[in-house]
């Protein structure tokens, strides 16, 4: 069963950009790591969130991958442009129309 996470990220004025360029650099870790998907998004109307979807083959590839020295290394980079208004959502995936 694969497991979605789902989150927004709020930043501080104008760094939203910087954000977005850090979440979206190529990590070959997250794929080796379990995760099949991570989109990373904006809303023009929320000029201060970013928005990230996420797709693991587990819950627990997902928490493991916080472990990985590199996603260490993003987190604490990404640190200082967080406003700390963050939210979001997980669940199982149970299934879908595009994949078997």
């Amino acid at each position: 069963m694969t497991f979605a996470n789902i989150g927004t990220l709020g930043t501080h004025p104008g760094r939203r950009d910087e954000l977005v360029g850090m979440l979206t650099r190529r990590s070959a870790d997250l794929a080796e790591a379990g995760c099949l998907l991570y989109e990373v998004g904006v809303n023009d109307e929320e000029p201060d969130m970013v928005y990230v979807a996420e797709l693991w083959t587990s819950e627990e590839a997902h928490r493991a991958s916080l472990q990985l020295a590199s996603v260490q290394a993003a987190i604490a980079e990404a640190m200082p442009l967080l406003s700390g208004e963050n939210g979001g959502l997980r669940f199982d995936v149970l299934g879908s129309p595009l994949r078997d």
